[in-house]
């Protein structure tokens, strides 16, 4: 049925036009090995009765260099077999030795269920063959496990499954009650390890110094597996999260069928503004065909949201060869996934997809990871999900064993998306992307020595991972100038009566954070959840709209002071988003060089920022329905950044060419008469906010931008400073309105453009960035700069990663631009148009060929 619908799909006049790419990967034969003369007889045995002889060639060489006693990194493709190649020398080590234990840490709880499902499905096969049951004992350890079931997995289990946040919060802090476990503890497993990166990538890594030397402290040093997607960089991300040696191990020996993976770029609906159909529905279009075609599938949406909106309209919009059946039955074929369904639901889904029943399921990026769904006939993808490697692992779900399957990529308007319709060799390719950790951030580094010292005093000469003694002892004695520890007999001991992993967030390195309190139905206080400090100002903002398990929840109220913010569940048809203004001050450069058109550096900056309004835009058509004015705190953000700068002649030629649009406005020899007509009419006072003037004259706004008014080269002056047009505005919050509709020059296009491209090469959410362009930047003698820098205090590594890849990224850059099909800037290149009207593509393109 797959062929059937892939040779429609070529011919169908709707579809066919719109594929960017469609790659087809020949069907490859397996590459195996004999069983190892060292394993075990009672694994031989137990792999004969599940049909399996042979291992496949990755398989062998983890078994080879586990055995010398050396760390792996497994870096193949999904469903290659990786879950056995850890579990053998894992399960051999347990035979050899009943004192044997093993520690498997998966990044989420849904995905230890399931590999303990997996694990127990291996073990049964053993149970017959041998005469002491205890070693096959295994155990779930995290938050969902019965404070009755703890005791006996503590004790008895002799592999725990877990995850990093329950690690750092459940296990370590609490290490004396697992002093047996810790003692024997042989090998440490770490799957789906290419999600440890950044800043959730940076604490783990000081949970695994702390894990070793808790571990070091019982004597024992446990041996590492870690399992990867593929990535750019899997060695090297292993050795800094872990600090050890490790030998990779990529030579995927797994067979596979015949795989396609199209790019989908919906169809262009207006050309001059460069907009497209919608990527959601073209995916649900694309889904019903799969359907009535009975191939089996899953559909990756980026949110909780958009899973429930896909799968309303795929419930409602089925095939017609479905209407005989019951809706009920049409609803148990088409199925949700994601955070916020009870476990139990999930597993009937994921029973569903092995044996059939459902045929298609809307999932977000929680069937992303290795949970066993059996080998799907398709996947789409509903936009680009953020990383190559987590695009491969979603394309991966679809493929049964030596069955062909198709992967398809609906791209969105975002520029990442469009660049890589337009250039497919990044899916096709090696991996361009490098997962980045920074285990010595300070701020992360000091928390975790606070919870490392609460679990075991600091002996003096005491190591922490790749730390000098010298930096340790600095950062111990900080502590004590802090009164979190106290010194004595050459140790430090932690002396507060406090627990602090538990006001410690993995996935932050902001150590405040603000809670989202709303009311039950009978009034009661019920929290929702917490937020950043660093993200809080412009996330729950008052008049924000914030969405948490599929729910919208209007912000009534924020108090930074009282860390509370007050929300009430709604149900509105828009989104809001932050309007920023920021200030950026150079601390110190780490590196500068000279580069065609002007100059690029890295180092320390101090990011000023304050939002001063927000957007309300609808959804999917982002239609702008309004917008307000804000006066929040400002906030400081010490971190890295990265910045380019154009040079004097660069300015110069740009503007003799009519490329350059950050010069002052002419309004007009009568634009002073004007002026004051507008401000007598609205009786001198500012039209937000009520001030009346007093001693300096307040501004008058164009309402529509005065740009927005030039036609075919000619500025209609006339009907931009119609008074309809006009308002009075006091000084202050002009400039929070200037601010909301910033300027789409072609500089501000340039860092729309990089500040889009950047995380495809980076590994990281476009969230990570933070993007900042200045027309005369006072720190650099007032050039016109792009400032790319790292949204996590102290940085984490991005900015001088920028600095090495500029050449790249601007080349990058100006292909996209130059291929895109819009007339004058688009969301899908330099972003739409601003405040002069225009969305300076073409003074972008020629600054991007200046910068060559």
């Amino acid at each position: 049925m797959l062929q059937t619908l892939l040779d429609f799909w070529k011919q169908d006049e709707i579809t066919a036009p719109n594929f960017s790419a469609w790659n087809t990967t020949p069907p490859r034969d397996a590459q195996t090995h004999p069983f190892p003369s060292d394993l075990p007889a009672l694994l031989r045995e137990a792999l004969s009765t599940r049909s399996i002889d042979r291992l496949y060639s990755h398989q062998l060489s983890a078994w080879i260099n586990s055995r010398a006693k050396k760390n792996i990194i497994l870096a193949t493709s999904t469903a290659s077999g990786k879950t056995l190649a850890y579990n053998l020398p894992v399960l051999s080590a347990l035979i050899e030795n009943n004192d044997s234990r093993a520690l498997y840490l998966f990044p989420t709880k849904a995905l230890a269920q399931d590999q303990l499902s997996v694990l127990n499905e291996q073990l049964s096969v053993l149970r017959p063959l041998i005469t002491d049951n205890l070693f096959l004992t295994t155990g779930i350890y995290d938050g969902d496990t019965p404070q009755s079931h703890r005791s006996s997995i503590r004790k008895n289990a002799r592999i725990v499954l877990s995850n990093p946040d329950m690690l750092h919060t459940g296990i370590l802090p609490h290490h004396s009650n697992w002093s047996d476990f810790f003692s024997s503890l042989k090998f440490i497993v770490v799957d789906e390890a290419h999600t440890y990166r950044g800043v959730f990538g940076s604490h783990v890594a000081n949970v695994i110094r702390r894990l070793k030397r808790v571990a070091d402290f019982y004597g024992a040093h446990p041996q590492f597996i870690l399992a990867s997607a593929t990535i750019g960089n899997p060695k090297e991300l292993a050795e800094n999260l872990i600090e050890e040696e490790f030998e990779l191990i990529d030579n995927d020996g797994s067979s596979r069928g015949e795989r396609h993976f199209i790019i989908y770029n919906p169809p262009v609906t207006d050309s001059a503004l460069g907009l497209r159909k919608s990527s959601l529905l073209e995916s649900v279009r694309l889904a019903n065909d799969l359907l009535a075609h009975n191939v089996q599938s899953v559909i990756f949406a980026r949110t909780r949201r958009s899973v429930e909106i896909i799968l309303t309209y795929l419930q409602g919009n089925h095939p017609q060869s479905l209407i005989e059946n019951r809706k009920s039955q049409i609803v148990n074929q088409i199925r949700g996934y994601r955070s916020g369904y009870l476990p139990i639901q999930r597993r009937e889904i994921e029973q569903g997809l092995r044996d059939g029943s459902v045929k298609t399921v809307v999932a977000t990026n929680a069937l992303e990871l290795g949970i066993d769904i059996g080998g799907l006939g398709a996947a789409i993808l509903v936009g680009y999900p953020g990383t190559i490697a987590s695009a491969r692992q979603q394309s991966g779900r679809a493929g049964r064993g030596d069955e062909p399957a198709v992967s398809v990529l609906v791209a969105s308007p975002n520029p990442l998306d469009q660049f890589l319709a337009h250039h497919p060799e990044y899916f096709f390719g090696r991996s361009p992307e490098q997962a980045l950790v920074n285990p010595n951030h300070l701020l992360i580094l000091l928390e975790h020595l606070r919870c490392a010292m609460f679990e075991l005093p600091f002996q003096k000469g005491d190591g922490f991972g790749s730390i000098s003694d010298e930096l340790l002892d600095e950062y111990l004695e900080f502590l004590v100038v802090n009164q979190d520890a106290h010194f004595s007999n050459e140790k430090y001991y932690w002396m507060k009566d406090s627990y602090p992993a538990a006001n410690i967030s993995l996935r932050s390195a902001s150590a405040q954070s603000i809670v989202l309190q709303s009311l039950t139905e009978d009034g009661r206080p019920l929290t929702i959840g917490t937020v950043d400090g660093e993200s809080a100002a412009w996330m729950v903002h008052p008049g924000a709209i914030y969405m948490h398990e599929g729910q919208q929840y209007f912000v009534q109220d924020f108090n930074l002071e009282h860390q509370l913010a007050q929300l009430i569940p709604v149900g509105l048809d828009y989104y809001t988003e932050a309007q920023r203004s920021s200030e950026i001050e150079v601390l110190s450069t780490s590196a500068q060089s000279a580069i065609p058109g002007g100059g690029k550096s890295y180092g320390e900056i101090q990011v000023t920022t304050q939002v001063v309004g927000f957007k309300k835009l609808r959804w999917f058509t982002y239609e702008n329905l309004g917008e307000e004015i804000l006066d929040m705190p400002p906030s400081e953000l010490q971190t890295t950044g990265y910045w380019l700068s154009l040079s004097e002649e660069t300015v110069s030629h740009l503007r003799g060419a009519g490329s350059w649009s950050n010069d002052p406005n002419n309004y007009g020899s009568d634009w002073s008469k004007i002026r004051d007509r507008v401000r007598a009419r609205d009786q001198y006072k500012c039209q937000v906010c009520g001030a009346v003037e007093s001693g300096r004259q307040h501004d008058v706004h164009h309402k529509i931008p005065f740009r927005a008014f030039v036609r075919d080269d000619v500025l209609d002056r006339e009907q931009a400073n119609r008074l309809e047009n006009l308002t009075t505005l006091c000084p202050g919050c002009h400039k929070k309105v200037e601010q909301n509709v910033r300027i789409r020059s072609g500089l501000a296009g340039l860092g729309f453009v990089l500040g889009n491209l950047a995380p495809l090469f980076l590994m990281c959410d476009p969230r990570d960035l933070g993007i900042h362009t200045n027309p005369s930047w006072s720190a650099v003698n007032g050039l016109p700069s792009v400032v790319l820098y790292d949204h996590v205090p102290a940085g984490i590594g991005f900015s001088q990663k920028l600095f090495e890849i500029h050449d790249e990224l601007i080349q990058r850059a100006l292909e996209l631009v130059g291929a895109c099909e819009c007339e004058d800037g688009c969301p899908s290149c330099v972003g739409p148009g601003g405040e002069n009207g225009i969305g300076g593509k073409v003074e972008t393109l020629e600054i991007l060929r200046n910068l060559q």
